[in-house]
């Protein structure tokens, strides 16, 4: 049987409030890796299948996103919705992976020079590592050229004020709404 659920309501309201309460659950001890590497490949499948039900838009790229989870964690559902979403709403995404050091994200910005740098984290002692981040594109005088959003469970919009960031979401579809809102005010300002 058929149901007429639209694939973002399957992403926002199913895989990624399940990958919010799986991530607690293994960072509260009620699931240990093994449960946590079986659920992430579950998502990753279930994302496979809804993608293709996801338009693809073949215009010219609104902006282009660097993104990936920082240095010491391996999650990456979240930041997997986070790209389908900006891909499907027309954005250019250099995926930079899972474990992304602090150099790589630097590099990554100064070799692509993205609109945006969108940084995530699953487990609450990677978190920091985005401010660390933040700071070296300071000292190398890029933070003023690119917009920073960051997300994961253990963030919060207080945590990325405090870090310098320009957003903090858990939620995919904020986040890509945030990205557009972004690029739109460029958009007019240039007009």
């Amino acid at each position: 049987m058929e149901m007429d659920i639209a694939p973002a309501e399957i992403i926002s309201e199913g895989i990624s409030k399940g990958s919010e309460i799986i991530g607690r659950k293994f960072e509260n001890g009620e699931y240990f890796l093994s449960e946590l590497m079986i659920a992430g490949e579950l998502m990753k499948e279930a994302l496979r299948i809804v993608r293709s039900d996801v338009e693809m838009q073949s215009v010219r790229p609104v902006a282009k996103v660097i993104i990936g989870t920082v240095e010491g964690d391996i999650h990456d559902i979240g930041k997997n919705i986070l790209i389908m979403f900006l891909e499907s709403r027309g954005f250019e995404v250099v995926d930079l992976g899972v474990d992304v050091s602090i150099e790589n994200f630097v590099r990554a910005v100064e070799e692509y020079r993205p609109q945006i740098l969108a940084m995530s984290a699953l487990m609450t002692h990677t978190a920091p590592v985005m401010g660390d981040i933040i700071g070296r594109l300071s000292e190398g005088g890029l933070r003023k050229k690119v917009r920073i959003i960051i997300g994961g469970a253990p963030t919060s919009p207080e945590f990325g004020e405090m870090i310098g960031a320009d957003y903090q979401t858990t939620d995919a579809l904020k986040g890509v709404e945030k990205c557009i809102e972004w690029t739109s005010a460029k958009d007019d300002a240039g007009s």
